[in-house]
């Protein structure tokens, strides 16, 4: 493999911001949440069609059981997590507010598991068959069917693959874990797909921050295992949103994914750490998605932990086990400070793409007092997308649908790095929020 196809540094991106690491958890193991009473399973942890129960009240399951699927091509199956009874099947609240049909599974603490076998895996159609029964998605971002990423369309070039364990956001360290623990699936996983869609330059990005994981992941790398010197790692500074997909690729290969287009649409497929590593185990073993490893954090937390735990638990069970302290909580959210979302309850489910749980202290969560813009231009200057906040900011308060199009407001990724520098603490992510909103009214009033 030539030296020319890899770079000796990253390449350099664009705003960011010096947010705080908050990686106390890094250096402790997994510990494994005992079977929840229940598991409420929702039949949509993905971007696409929601699956169809396939169970019904009264059935008996086990765990890794198929009990929800769709004929959608963009959809992907869901599995039981607990072995026991079907007691309920219908809709629930999910941490973001959406609605979802869910299968309600009561434990019976056996955790028993289904007959499996690993997947027949002699073509590349066999390949994404197992991809797709395997239920996996997108475990650190929006949940995208992982079959539908690793079957790009017949024009799109692809030569490279990108394996994101930036892990940028403050607290969570659930991916930095996956590779402590499980190297050798991650390295076996990179392989695999790198085989099978013939693809011959492999960067998995860590930050610099994870120095053991690094060192983990390259002496795999480097060893006879990788003969033709075709996988690499690349240490990207410490900067967050250096996770997010656009900022990744530029990060890795210096090529930028235009507005409205796609990794694909550049020559790359990007993959989530702990995506890559469950791909392996279940092409090892059979047994499809059906727990979650997150990281449990926050002010609020007596036992700040990474905890594996069966999907479908409720954030409250999984807050009980790890210390809740009631008394110091001033928010709960699921993911990290900076693109989390709060929960208004905590009887809601874990899903597949959930990677934290935080929990902060009423010091942490507190905000300052909202004051007039100063058009200092730090929220500019900290846009990795090269776009004007404050612009945005006035447009969406006037509801100018021309001005937010033509100010590229859907390129916003709602990073939320100019909000965290703006020394006026301006609702700017949350004005984004809105404004999309408004382009997408505006889009269904056009097409009635």
């Amino acid at each position: 493999m030539k030296e020319n196809l890899f770079p000796k540094k990253p390449y350099k991106t664009d705003g960011g911001a010096p947010v705080p690491h908050r990686k106390g958890t890094s250096d402790e193991d997994s510990q494994v949440l005992p079977p929840p009473a229940l598991v409420r399973l929702p039949m949509q942890m993905h971007i696409g069609a929601p699956c169809t129960p396939l169970v019904k009240v009264g059935d008996r399951v086990l765990v890794g059981q198929k009990i929800g699927d769709s004929d959608a091509p963009f959809s992907a199956p869901i599995h039981a997590s607990v072995s026991g009874e079907v007691t309920e099947i219908g809709e629930i609240t999910l941490g973001g507010g959406a609605r979802s049909l869910a299968v309600t599974v009561a434990s019976d603490g056996k955790m028993e598991e289904i007959p499996y076998i690993p997947p027949k895996m002699d073509t590349y159609e066999d390949f994404i068959t197992a991809v797709r029964e395997c239920g996996l998605v997108g475990l650190g971002g929006a949940g995208f069917p992982t079959h539908i990423k690793l079957r790009p369309s017949a024009d799109k070039k692809i030569d490279t693959l990108i394996i994101n364990g930036a892990e940028c956001e403050p607290y969570l360290t659930s991916d930095n874990r996956e590779i402590l623990e499980n190297s050798w699936d991650v390295m076996s996983g990179v392989y695999t797909v790198k085989n099978m869609l013939h693809i011959h330059r492999v960067l998995i990005c860590i930050e610099s921050n994870k120095p053991r994981a690094i060192e983990v992941l390259r002496e795999i790398a480097d060893s006879s295992v990788d003969k033709d010197d075709e996988v690499r790692v690349l240490a990207l500074p410490a900067r967050y949103p250096q996770g997010a997909e656009k900022v990744l690729i530029k990060a890795a290969t210096g090529r930028e994914v235009p507005p409205g287009k796609l990794p694909a649409d550049v020559g790359c497929i990007v993959m989530n750490i702990t995506s890559i590593s469950v791909l392996s185990r279940y092409i090892k073993t059979g047994m499809p998605l059906v727990h979650k490893r997150l990281t449990v954090d926050g002010g609020a937390v007596a036992h700040k932990q990474n905890v594996i735990v069966p999907l479908g638990t409720s954030v409250a069970e999984v807050l009980a086990h790890c210390g809740l302290l009631p008394e110091k909580v001033g928010k709960v959210m699921f993911g990290g400070p900076m693109m989390g979302v709060a929960l208004e309850s905590l009887d809601v489910p874990v899903l597949k793409n959930n990677n934290g749980i935080i929990a902060l202290s009423k010091e942490e969560a507190a905000t300052s007092p909202t004051t007039a813009c100063i058009r200092c231009g730090r929220c500019v200057a900290a846009c990795p997308m090269r776009l004007y906040p404050l612009r945005l900011e006035k447009a969406i308060a006037r509801k100018d649908v021309a001005r937010m199009e033509a100010l590229d407001l859907l390129t916003c990724m709602e990073c939320g790095s100019c909000a965290f520098v703006c020394p006026a603490k301006r609702p700017l992510v949350q004005s984004m929020r809105l404004g999309k909103a408004i382009l997408r009214e505006e889009k269904s009033k056009n097409k009635k």
